[in-house]
């Protein structure tokens, strides 16, 4: 690291005002082509000093992946070879749940992710990504989202790991380290994002601001970004939008400076969220002009502005000349970003083979793994016997908005939403927009919907109707005759229902697109009533990126599968699962409420939290969730037993052990999403209920045993003082493990040990857990052979 610092040094003493100022912005791609070529003409104005970074080369135009690559390399080319100092730019993409790019991977969004309580096959996820996105020249992936979800009218939750900052924690460690890699110059820059609080705004509305607590930041909110600077070693933050407390986030110094690179010890790069910092002078209204916005938010932190120069350029310029603004503010920024060039390697290697780049691409182990990961994240919330499905039914109904719509199991940041919204706002002359949209097919998308997952999946000799009944929103039925007709013929009828996700004006879920309500979005509610009318056998699929409050259809269905956002093989798992070919084992991670008058419905509340004095509750509906936090059934029953803890007390520095039995009582394999909360007892400051401290999901064949150790460390158990100092307190810790976060099955207890309290020199995210046989010998995971 020390010769590269020293290069950045030699290498920033030779640049001017002008090539300084290049390297802290950024263009848009299309700013620079012009029909999917480099324009040499804009080039030479637009890159003569220089660039810090380029917008989407694969996202923002409608290129296939090999020409993805040869327009990145043409535009290093131009940098390297036809300006002063050769400097190259990183590329950068989303990267959410695949590459969005035309041809990248779609995989399952992040909160279905999530669902699989497995947080390697993120890192797995991260690892494909990474492969595509080295094939095209693209260094940085501005993910992962590492905000915790609390208030599910946000539209972007989908895009989150849920509700618990120790389950966010830990699947953002492991999306990083996969997209990292080991070696950074064969890897790619993840960016950690939303520093920070981004996903508690009021109103559920995206950027309003947030108010919370200092001591709610610390223990909730500030975690996952903490375990990702000290554990995973994230390289780049991405700054959050709303202002908290009353200032904003991307013109704060005490967040983006003091607390992130101060307290947390974060020395990496800090890049704008798109716009943000010009949304200084026209959204916030806190910078008069141009100028002041981008001194702002320099000052402030932000290294680099995206996703194109606005604020930063001739604006610092005149800043500087002012006297507003010092050269060494400038500089600091430089040095940092052109650190990440030579860590990348860029200087070394600024091009990418173009014959190679489809090697990368739509494998069919990557399209295994879509599976595979979908196949995990479904989560089936209610099951009064119906499912699974016989393979040889009769005839099947299958109806909704979503059956037969494979669009609908992306999300908001997939290429498909972008294209959508970049055609939608190309006539408005947006500049979120890039020309030549209709030259992309439909087909250039690989789509596998619940209804080709059905048909692929049954007996010859079972008969499918289908009938979309309505659209994702709007109020037209003119389709319910169809539906209804449909399901009148059937043995028994498949309703998939649910949001569509993305940017695009007609979207339900996704970025831009915050709910006030929480219902089935347009007239779905009264499809599925009219079909529930006819007395069939009803199962419910729900393909959606928030959650819903759904109690009266959960009062009258016969079993619904929650399938979130699955991906371009959703269809695939979601059949696999209906039809008993795999036995569903995700939990949520996130609580569904029961009506939006609740929100935020989150488990690990404080103990004056989801109750009332004198009566409890509210008056007209329950307290608490409809689907807690880590529900999720199966098509097989386990049992819990045998809690053991290991010793009476346990202090600062040391672990402890608790180990139960876990049984799979039932007639066919399954898996099982063990869960530990704990609870302080009594403390110096309201702690929660409950928190979840370790997870592990086991397989187990029918009668097969397993037992589950905990090794948990004590320090794990840490929060803030008044003081803000991390401290673990010596008293009663209330033990709780179950198959969710309200289904406890042992309990148990024990003492923290000392004389009243003990600083903890840092904070812990992970619970080491061992897993032993304890009755048949161990074998892989099949439902299917158990099953046949």
């Amino acid at each position: 690291m020390g010769a590269i610092k020293k290069r950045v040094g030699n290498l920033l003493s030779q640049m001017t005002l002008e090539e300084k100022l290049a390297q802290i912005g950024s263009y848009w791609v299309y700013e620079l082509q012009t029909e999917g070529v480099l324009d040499m003409e804009k080039a030479a104005s637009k890159l003569k000093y220089g660039i810090g970074q380029i917008s989407r080369v694969g996202g923002a135009s409608t290129n296939p992946p090999r020409q993805t690559a040869a327009l990145g390399n043409r535009i290093q080319k131009f940098l390297v070879e036809e300006t002063r100092l050769g400097i190259p730019a990183i590329l950068h993409e989303e990267a959410c749940s695949g590459a969005v790019m035309l041809g990248g991977s779609t995989f399952p969004q992040m909160i279905g992710l999530a669902s699989t309580f497995q947080p390697e096959l993120a890192e797995r996820m991260t690892q494909v990504i990474r492969n595509q996105l080295l094939a095209v020249g693209a260094r940085e992936a501005l993910a992962p989202v590492l905000d915790v979800a609390r208030d599910p009218r946000w539209g972007r939750l989908e895009e989150t790991f849920g509700e618990d900052p120790l389950l966010v924690s830990q699947f953002g460690m492991a999306y990083i380290k996969g997209m990292q890699g080991d070696d950074l110059t064969k890897g790619v820059l993840a960016t950690a994002k939303h520093f920070i609080g981004h996903a508690f705004s009021m109103g559920g509305l995206n950027c309003a601001p947030v108010q919370l607590g200092t001591h709610e930041i610390y223990d909730v909110y500030l975690p996952p970004f903490e375990a990702a600077i000290r554990e995973a070693g994230v390289t780049t933050m991405m700054n959050a939008y709303p202002e908290i407390d009353g200032e904003v986030v991307a013109g704060n110094e005490r967040i983006l400076t003091d607390l992130l690179r101060g307290k947390l010890g974060f020395d990496g790069l800090v890049v704008s969220d798109y716009e943000a910092v010009i949304m200084l002078n026209n959204y916030h209204m806190i910078a008069a002009d141009q100028s002041i916005a981008g001194r702002m938010a320099l000052q402030a932190g932000i290294d680099v502005e995206l996703p194109t120069t606005v604020c930063y350029g001739s604006p610092l310029k005149a800043a500087l000349e002012a006297g507003e603004l010092s050269i060494e503010t400038i500089d600091q920024a430089v040095f940092r970003h052109l650190q990440k060039k030579f860590e990348l390697g860029l200087f070394e290697t600024p091009y990418v083979n173009e014959e190679i780049v489809l090697d990368s691409f739509e494998t069919k182990q990557d399209r295994a793994l879509a599976t595979e990961i979908a196949n995990q994240s479904m989560v089936l919330l209610k099951n009064d016997g119906t499912l699974p499905l016989q393979k040889n039914i009769g005839t099947l109904a299958v109806i909704g908005p979503n059956a037969d719509f494979g669009r609908s199991q992306l999300g908001d940041y997939s290429y498909a939403s972008m294209f959508e919204l970049n055609t939608a706002t190309k006539a408005a002359n947006s500049d979120f927009v890039q020309p030549d949209m209709k030259k992309v097919a439909k087909n250039n998308i690989h789509l596998v919907s619940v209804l080709d997952g059905i048909k692929a999946t049954v007996s010859p000799q079972t008969r499918v109707l289908y009938a979309k009944g309505c659209e994702n929103d709007g109020p037209d039925k003119s389709g319910f005759a169809d539906a209804i007709n449909a399901a009148d013929q059937a043995d028994a009828v498949v309703l998939v229902l649910g949001d569509l996700s993305g940017l695009g004006p007609n979207c339900t879920t996704g970025e831009f697109h915050d709910r006030a309500g929480l219902d089935l979005p347009g007239v779905q509610r009264e499809l599925a009533e009219a079909v529930l009318a006819l007395g069939k056998p009803v199962v419910v699929v729900l393909v959606n990126g928030r959650v819903f409050t759904i109690p009266w259809l959960d009062q009258q269905v016969n079993s619904i599968l929650e399938a979130w956002l699955p991906g371009e093989e959703g269809g695939t798992a979601v059949a696999s699962i209906l039809f008993g070919e795999k036995n569903p084992g995700g939990k949520l991670p996130i609580s569904f409420p029961y009506s939006v008058g609740q929100v935020p419905t989150y488990y690990n509340h404080k103990p004056s939290g989801m109750r009332s004095i004198i009566y409890g509750g509210y008056s007209d509906e329950p307290i608490g969730a409809l689907y807690p936090f880590g529900h999720g059934l199966s098509y097989t029953q386990f049992s819990y037993e045998d809690l053991v803890i290991e010793k009476e007390e346990v202090g600062s520095g040391e672990s402890i052990e608790i180990a139960l039995t876990v049984k799979n009582i039932g007639a066919v394999a399954g898996e099982e999403v063990v869960q530990l909360y704990t609870r302080d007892v009594y403390a110096s400051l309201p702690r929660p209920v409950k928190e979840l401290k370790g997870f592990v999901r086991i397989c187990l064949q029918p009668g097969e045993s397993k037992q589950v150790i905990f090794h948990l460390p004590a320090d794990l158990l840490a929060f803030v003082d008044r003081d803000l100092n991390l401290v673990l307190e010596a008293g009663t810790i209330k033990v709780m493990l179950g198959s969710s976060s309200e289904d406890i099955r042992l309990e148990g207890a024990f003492e923290i040990s000392g004389m009243d309290t003990s600083r903890v020199a840092k904070r812990l995210f992970e619970c080491p857990i061992s897993v032993q046989t304890a009755g048949v010998v161990s074998t892989e995971y099949s439902f299917e052979k158990s099953s046949s």
